[in-house]
């Protein structure tokens, strides 16, 4: 299954807009991240279009680095195997990192790569269309972009909102940005979805989250790198300070030390805040880097 896997993702051919595209400020960068799952084929020799979500939220004046993202592929129900195609349209202003999907599919095998969407900064809030096509089926996926005022944000004041940091390492893809991008998952690292500081073994280190104003709060939770191949308890955050900032004024609300494990929720006496700032002090691990996946302010 592993070398099936394998070929299949060798053999797939992501095509961007252009064939020479490039991303722009305002378009994302291309992720080539492809998942191969095995299925059962329901013999009616389509391809089916898939998408991970039935719509896409997409906030305004976000950090280009960390756009809009959902997952799409398309399912074969051939008898036989065969090469596949899905194309990617999606209504201007917008953008998509791909506009075409193609690879080799085995009968019930389902395809499925991250699409990245890029809203310029000048775009009308609203409903844009976004259509996932086969030869057999569209599938539309509706995208709303909505300011960050009006993003339902789930309680948690920290998303999407603009993020300053100490400095970030450039050998790979690791915005700061990302920490605040809904997705706390490790499984993305070093392809846009954690930030990884510039300082090996050099603390502290900061990351700071403004929340758009002041808003009360009393729960911070910390997601740190952590994966079968690279668990927290070696390569992910062990030592930080929690700290909250109201006019440029920071005070200590929380502590964290020897931690091990892939997320931390630290709760502390509410506080009124406009920003939260991560005081990363040690890592686990014999380069110590500061990682992070994600932060959640409540």
């Amino acid at each position: 299954m592993r070398l099936l896997t394998a070929a299949l993702a060798a053999a797939t051919v992501l095509t961007a807009t252009a064939a020479a595209w490039q991303p722009s400020p305002t378009e994302p960068p291309s992720v080539p991240s492809v998942k191969v799952r095995q299925g059962t084929s329901k013999g009616t020799g389509k391809l089916t279009p898939i998408a991970g979500s039935d719509r896409v939220v997409a906030p305004l004046g976000v950090d280009p680095a960390c756009p809009a993202k959902i997952e799409v592929g398309m399912r074969s129900d051939a008898k036989t195997a065969s090469y596949a195609s899905l194309s990617v349209e999606i209504d201007q202003p917008l953008s998509a990192s791909r506009s075409m999907l193609t690879s080799y599919l085995p009968p019930g095998y389902e395809l499925g790569a991250k699409l990245l969407i890029a809203v310029p900064p000048t775009t009308s809030e609203g409903e844009y269309g976004l259509r996932l096509k086969t030869a057999n089926q569209t599938l539309p996926v509706p995208v709303q972009v909505v300011t960050l005022d009006k993003l339902d944000n789930g309680g948690n004041f920290a998303l999407y909102r603009p993020i300053t940091a100490s400095s970030q390492h450039t050998n790979a893809n690791y915005p700061p940005c990302s920490i605040a991008d809904g997705d706390s998952g490790s499984n993305g690292w070093a392809g846009g979805n954690g930030w990884n500081d510039a300082t090996s073994r050099a603390w502290p280190d900061t990351v700071a989250i403004a929340l758009g104003g002041a808003k009360q709060i009393s729960r911070v939770d910390l997601y740190t790198l952590n994966t079968e191949r690279y668990p927290a308890s070696s390569v992910g955050l062990r030592d930080w300070d929690v700290q909250a900032g109201l006019n440029g004024q920071w005070q200590t609300v929380a502590q964290v030390r020897g931690n091990t494990a892939g997320s931390v929720r630290s709760d502390f006496a509410p506080v009124t805040a406009d920003a939260v700032r991560i005081v990363a002090l040690a890592s686990n691990g014999a380069n110590d880097y500061t990682r992070i996946t994600e932060v959640e302010v409540r």
